[in-house]
């Protein structure tokens, strides 16, 4: 009898065996697939790989601007698929050696009561379960993946040899950065979009801010646009991001009666199911589908499982990055959602040109949102648009999180020169 079964070795179940591991629990973690999930290996890691060769190249083609002078630099794609692949195995390996102590089995799991699993033709006993089985490219009824023409955004990930053109279908975090990073290595790039703005959730000023320097970069954006007037046969291929659905199949999950919710499992705010004893965490389970967000879900679940007090995830305070070039970042209330929730907004702005470092390392496109209460003075939000922001996004992560006034970051002492003093820059200078 295990304590624990968790079905998915993705971020959310990964991290939620390994916390029940610490509270010296016996655990059973199964993964149909491979270890790491989506992130690991079609997601989040092979795509930054993939980003910063891309960075690195289009760092070198304007290094004359900093002075050194350097000849014909090329992109050897092969290379870059290497090093990506290379990445990940390590990683993966990195990912095994942690699971010691914790029976690990590589099989199709299926949950044939509320306290018996079916793993390998063995049948399991476990107090709890844990389903965390994450998602999939959603694709269109109208323009369905192919393996060859029509790809996921797991399929580009593998492709032999950059595409000479590229279509990519959803403006969304995806779709814009795999537009950004196909681009910058040299392939003709078309995104279109079926909402007036691309990112649709963003901030709206961040949304234009990249579409502008999308079409600066030479990338062809086409927002409302309609599918039906589009040519594919004008494109080598053509990359679909539309979106991602819960992976539900084969669970077992009809006999059981668990309830879902929009195509995915229906859980409170303590990742309980309908079912006192199964939980679920991360994509299957979550409107919200970042890799950081499943791994707290994953161990949240567990700490509610065992532990005597319930921790809500309702209120979790989660960041949000978009590796594209420049990049974004966002935490907390956005300017939009603050207003529609009647609060006086106060918004502190200051623009990378304004940095010295930005300047410096010849990257000062964007610019920092922090937004506040007015009343109170605490910051409420944080959005930003430029060079690291997915790492200046901590230190508004934590401000929010520590509650802190605009006051409290005015008095606050940064390195200098760097492009974190932005942050409080943005309160000092008007």
């Amino acid at each position: 009898m295990y304590d624990l079964i968790v079905i998915g070795a993705g971020w959310a179940g990964f991290n939620a065996a390994l916390r029940a591991k610490e509270l010296g629990l016996k655990v059973c973690l199964v993964e149909v697939d491979k270890i790491g999930g989506t992130c690991l290996n079609r997601g989040c890691i092979p795509t930054k790989a993939f980003i910063a060769s891309a960075k690195t190249f289009s760092l070198v083609k304007k290094a004359d601007n900093l002075g050194v002078e350097l000849e014909n630099p090329r992109i050897n794609f092969t290379k870059i698929q290497a090093r990506k692949n290379r990445i990940v195995s390590e990683l993966a390996q990195g990912m095994q050696g942690r699971l010691a102590g914790i029976d690990f089995l590589n099989s199709n799991a299926k949950i044939s009561s509320v306290d018996t699993v079916q793993v390998e033709g063995r049948i399991l006993k476990s107090k709890f379960i844990l389903i965390a089985t994450g998602s999939h490219p959603a694709q269109l009824e109208q323009l369905k993946f192919d393996a060859a023409k029509v790809i996921s955004s797991a399929e580009i990930l593998d492709l032999p040899e950059q595409p000479e053109s590229l279509l990519v279908i959803g403006g969304g975090v995806i779709g814009c950065e795999f537009a950004n990073l196909f681009s910058v290595l040299g392939s003709r790039v078309t995104l279109v979009e079926k909402m007036p703005f691309l990112l649709p959730g963003v901030d709206q000023e961040i949304a234009r801010k990249i579409e502008a320097v999308f079409q600066k970069k030479g990338i062809k954006v086409n927002t409302q646009a309609d599918l039906t007037a589009l040519n594919l046969l004008e494109y080598a291929r053509v990359l679909v991001c539309v979106g991602r659905n819960a992976n539900l199949s084969n669970l077992g999950l009809e006999g059981l009666g668990l309830n879902l919710l929009n195509q995915r499992i229906a859980v409170n705010d303590y990742l309980e199911t309908n079912i006192d004893n199964i939980y679920a965490a991360g994509d299957c389970a979550s409107d919200l589908m970042l890799a950081h967000f499943a791994s707290y879900q994953g161990v949240t679940a567990v700490e509610n499982m065992f532990l005597r007090e319930k921790k809500s995830v309702r209120n979790a305070l989660v960041p949000a990055g978009i590796f594209t070039d420049p990049e974004i970042a966002s935490v907390g209330l956005s300017q939009a959602q603050a207003l529609k929730l009647g609060l006086a907004v106060k918004i502190n702005k200051i623009d990378f040109r304004a940095s010295a470092m930005a300047r410096i390392t010849d990257e000062s496109d964007g610019f920092i949102k922090l937004m506040s209460d007015e009343q109170s003075g605490r910051i409420i939000g944080g959005a930003i648009i430029g060079p690291r922001a997915t790492e200046l996004i901590a230190t508004v992560t934590l401000a929010i999180a520590a509650h802190f006034k605009l006051g409290q970051l005015r008095e606050m002492i940064f390195t200098h020169p760097t492009l974190s003093e932005s942050l409080q820059q943005a309160v000092i200078l008007k």
